[in-house]
């Protein structure tokens, strides 16, 4: 336990809270995945078998792809401890996931469903309707799991490069 949190660069055991949800989350992505994958197998133990199997070599491409964009990042995001960048990585997922889910019903409610206008409209004007929750959503979500400044940053940059550097001026 030690070289594993030397590894992470971890100083106290709450931190340790951040490599077993990435762990946990990629299960879960891995076992989701696989689950959208199973069209051919009939229900029972074969089926089971395959879902287990399936789930952990994809949870297994999961943290390996992770561990890679780590190394890539490691320069560019300034970050004080590795731990952190599963901090960022479980902040990034929530928002993308929560902004998709709930783009729909946004959507529905200001009577722009799928069923009532055509596909080249519809996804168009629900990237558009994603873009501000999908902000407003990060640096809530970022400031639960403790990474507000780091994502503070990372807006104004972002922004900015679209034009809307305006937003942040005092």
């Amino acid at each position: 336990m030690k070289k594993f949190k030397a590894n992470w660069e971890i100083t106290h055991n709450w931190q340790l809270i951040f490599p077993a949800l990435g762990i946990l989350l990629s299960l879960g992505c891995g076992f989701l995945i696989a689950r959208r994958l199973d069209f051919f197998l009939d229900p029972g133990i074969t089926q089971k078998i395959y879902l287990t199997v399936l789930s952990l070599v994809l949870t297994y491409a999961i943290i390996q792809l992770s561990l890679f964009c780590f190394k890539k990042l490691k320069n560019r995001w300034l970050l004080e401890n590795r731990w952190e960048f599963i901090a960022v990585f479980i902040v990034f997922a929530i928002t993308g996931s929560t902004a998709g889910r709930i783009s729909s019903p946004v959507m529905q409610a200001i009577g722009l469903g799928s069923e009532t206008i055509s596909g080249w409209i519809y996804w168009p004007l629900r990237i558009l309707i994603i873009f501000p929750i999908y902000q407003v959503l990060l640096i809530i979500i970022a400031w639960i799991f403790g990474q507000y400044a780091f994502f503070y940053q990372f807006e104004k940059k972002m922004l900015s490069r679209f034009g809307l550097g305006f937003l942040f001026k005092k």
